[in-house]
């Protein structure tokens, strides 16, 4: 039987993958893979090396260079390799585990430039009792990223999950109005962002309040059933916005939203949020930029064309633009291991992470592109998506995978890229 070797290929802006056999050429995958048909189905059906009845294909993927936090040389690190273009690569950081788990520790600080509160910074985590801050996770997370030459991004001002019991309860029972309620959210984002003033580079100020292209929206797009949308109306958005400019003027603000670069095969939510950020930039309302959270998933198609043109009309609105999210999953033997059920997937998940990148790389408003999360055994993704995980770019045991390499060489082709400033 004869072994699948698979390389992703040595440009910035090629769409495909070559592959060798240990004897002779195999065939060469340039070009755009359709965007319509998952990557390892069409990785299957093109792989005729391996005869009929033979034992399983093995893919394997490209050497991974030395990725811990200070091992290895520190030009080889992304966040080295990213600056080189002007661009801040960043991960979601569990702050509790930061100083306390070494080998975690190390490769936050070694590896990226930018760091997001995974849930530090969210309202149920500083706001437990109402009028009672606890601050104490989310500062430590900004000294961290003080000491360390790290921009952070402040993660979330509303959105209608994770909010303090008191809140939902309140309203649930009437003891809490909607006066009050937008009183409640005006006290919350003002106190947040100045007690951060300074010190926080983008904030996520408002947080998944658009419709999918399956859901039925209301006015302009928006969701709903949206907790926020429901009782304070789509003015909300605006309001909050202007709220937290005046908190801190310095700092970017942007709007957070998964699906927003047709990742769901349709162009429906992008339309929506683009005409409604428009109309906001007209009225003057200080909204800076757009974070496209960047959830894949291996088992569907992903249009690379489509995602980036999107990231670039966001751009022509004078906007900045931002990858927020960013994670691949695909199915694996358990949540424990994280082993994908498909060896193919360990090329999928590599390529799609790649043209998620490449697509921020491409687009000079692109500021920051950050995973969401660190290490596969503390993603969210087992317990959300039943059966898979294999999602960022270390695995279980922190070691780096496949996809750490590929980004690594997406990377350095990119190298003296002339991108806008990103402050």
């Amino acid at each position: 039987m004869r072994t699948l070797l698979c390389r992703p290929i040595d440009s910035v802006r090629s769409r495909g993958l070559a592959c060798t056999t240990d004897r002779t050429s195999a065939r060469n995958f340039r070009g755009r893979l359709d965007p319509r048909e998952p990557v390892v189905k069409q990785l299957r059906r093109r792989s005729t090396l391996v005869a009929a009845g033979a034992a399983a294909l093995l893919l394997v993927p490209a050497a991974v260079a030395v990725a811990g936090g200070n091992s290895g040389p520190a030009d080889t690190s992304l966040r080295t390799l990213a600056s080189k273009q002007g661009l801040r690569i960043g991960t979601a950081v569990d702050a509790a585990k930061l100083g306390t788990d070494k080998p975690y520790t190390d490769i936050v600080a070694g590896q990226f430039s930018t760091v997001t509160s995974e849930n530090a910074m969210k309202w149920e985590s500083v706001e437990p009792s109402r009028g009672v801050y606890d601050w104490k996770q989310a500062d430590e997370l900004v000294r961290f990223a003080q000491q360390h030459g790290q921009a952070v991004r402040g993660h979330t001002l509303m959105w209608h999950n994770q909010l303090p019991g008191w809140l939902t309860t309140g309203v649930a029972n009437g003891t809490i109005s909607d006066t009050q309620l937008r009183d409640i959210l005006h006290r919350h984002v003002t106190d947040e962002v100045t007690h951060f003033k300074g010190k926080v580079w983008q904030w996520d100020v408002a947080n998944e309040v658009f419709a999918n292209a399956w859901e039925t929206p209301r006015a302009e797009g928006l969701n709903a059933d949206d907790f926020w949308i429901e009782h304070l109306g789509p003015g909300v958005v605006a309001d909050v916005f202007r709220w937290a400019h005046k908190a801190d003027p310095k700092a970017l603000l942007m709007y957070n939203d998964y699906n927003i670069t047709g990742e769901d095969g349709t162009n429906v939510k992008f339309q929506a949020v683009y005409d409604f950020v428009k109309k906001l930039r007209a009225q003057g309302v200080p909204i800076d930029g757009i974070g496209e959270q960047g959830h894949l998933d291996t088992q569907y198609g992903f249009d690379a064309r489509r995602y980036q043109d999107d990231l670039q009309a966001f751009g022509d609105l004078g906007l900045k633009v931002a990858v927020t999210e960013a994670d691949v999953r695909t199915f694996v033997d358990n949540a424990t291991d994280q082993v994908p059920t498909d060896a193919l997937a360990q090329y999928a998940q590599p390529y799609e992470f790649s043209e998620l990148l490449k697509g921020c790389e491409l687009v000079r408003q692109c500021v920051s592109f950050t995973a969401w999360g660190v290490y596969d055994g503390d993603s969210w993704i087992p317990d959300t998506f039943s059966g898979e995980g294999y999602g960022l770019l270390y695995d279980v045991n922190l070691k780096p995978k496949p996809v750490y390499s590929t980004l690594q060489q997406d990377l350095k082709l990119a190298a003296g890229t002339v991108r806008h400033a990103g402050d």
